[in-house]
């Protein structure tokens, strides 16, 4: 091994990286940031920060930046139905104390946490790994690209934060794309769309079942449009999702007024999302892998963001651990996904569970219907938001014979 070697390389300036290198460094090791982009750069996204986020946010110091960016804030969720009932539900205060939460750019938000990380460790932008150097069968640094040619950097860790084509998650643990495992979405910008009311709505339109297609609030007015649905099902299907969107905005009845004057202000973008509906191996020999490269995005809800900051964080102890303990072999470090799955694997299986009972045309019409007309199935579904066990409940027939007499 070279004799430059880092603590730590981490590999993909995004949340997941961002918030693992700051973390890691304030621990005082010596960090290695790469980002292939050069900022400002965005990446295509429903741009929803949950209460998860937030909270890790805090912990990093940064909310006052986030409030001092442009952003919107969204107090409740509003869903439809197959048959176009529609309801607002507001977040409802529960243990994770989430009243609010925020919609914001990620060319704005992901330069906040890369802001933070790079003033803690060594960042390098313009920088795209090309493969893991391997010593002994072992990962050992990182090949890169960069504006001063191909460099070779060493590190006794590997933080694998590159996203959905993750190199490092290539390498290192044989990743391959599963279309029953992963969703495409299509998203815009656009001014103008009248009718939101400071929720993140969900619409569950017939034509993209079983998807959803969205509108998010955006800063000054503007909101981020949407839709996704799995990759096998777009296939077997055959379905053109850009062509879906532009149906539903201009017949679909409770959006064709909504999008009347409405002016589509950025490229419409494709994306692919790495769901946590399966447990992929997120871990090797001197390698983590955290966010997009782990797969971690809520089957049900399609959000990221929050799992890929908790899976830094819990990256970096792990790491420091590994570290002090001076082993990082696959053993030691199979105390990440341990504790990964221990705090979100429930909630990842509970979304799964949605996501199939999702494609019952029949389910959604009633509990949306029922929300729409009892205050107690509102409250039901609202403490969802804010309860893991609530959330838990979704996983019990209990919970929708509740439901049907509320």
């Amino acid at each position: 091994m070279g004799s430059d070697v880092y603590d730590a390389i981490v590999v993909g300036g995004g949340p997941a990286g961002s918030t693992a290198a700051s973390f890691l460094s304030k621990k005082g090791r010596r960090v290695l940031l790469l980002e292939k982009e050069s900022w400002p750069r965005d990446k295509t996204c429903g741009d929803a920060v949950s209460g998860k986020a937030v909270g890790i946010l805090a912990e990093l110091g940064l909310t006052q930046q986030l409030e001092a960016a442009p952003h919107a804030e969204v107090f409740g969720l509003t869903f439809s139905s197959p048959e176009g009932r529609q309801v607002s539900i507001p977040f409802a205060q529960g243990e994770e104390n989430i009243t609010k939460g925020y919609v914001c750019r990620r060319v704005v938000y992901d330069h906040i946490l890369w802001k933070n990380a790079s003033s803690l460790c060594e960042a390098v932008e313009g920088a795209e790994a090309v493969s893991l150097i391997m010593q002994g069968g072992k990962a050992a640094g990182v090949r890169a690209k960069t504006k001063s040619g191909e460099r070779e950097f060493f590190g006794r860790l590997i933080i694998g934060a590159d996203g959905v084509y993750s190199v490092v998650a290539r390498q290192a643990c044989g990743r391959t794309v599963e279309p029953a495992h992963s969703s495409i979405a299509y998203r815009a910008y656009y001014e103008g769309v009248t009718g939101m009311n400071g929720t993140l709505e969900v619409h569950f339109e017939k034509s993209i079942m079983p998807g959803y297609f969205w509108i998010f609030p955006a800063e000054n007015g503007a909101a981020n449009v949407g839709a996704g649905m799995l990759m096998s099902d777009v296939s077997a299907r055959k379905i053109n999702l850009a062509a879906a969107m532009e149906r539903i905005t201009t017949q679909n009845p409770l959006f064709k007024e909504r999008f009347a004057g409405a002016r589509r202000i950025s490229p419409l973008k494709a994306w692919q999302i790495p769901l946590g509906s399966k447990r992929r191996k997120i871990h090797a020999d001197n390698v983590l892998l955290v966010g997009d490269a782990a797969c971690l995005v809520d089957p049900f809800s399609g959000e990221g963001m929050g799992n890929a900051m908790l899976s830094g964080k819990i990256a970096a102890e792990v790491a420091d651990e590994a570290l002090q303990a001076q082993d990082t072999g696959e053993a030691f470090l199979s105390r990440y996904p341990q504790r990964l799955w221990k705090e979100i694997g429930n909630e990842l299986a509970t979304s799964y569970t949605m996501q199939r009972l999702g494609k019952n045309q029949w389910l959604l019409n009633f509990v949306i219907g029922k929300a729409a007309t009892s205050k107690k199935a509102r409250d039901a579904i609202a403490s969802t938001f804010s309860s893991k066990k609530a959330r838990s409940d979704y996983l019990s027939p209990l919970f929708y014979l509740k439901l049907l007499f509320s």
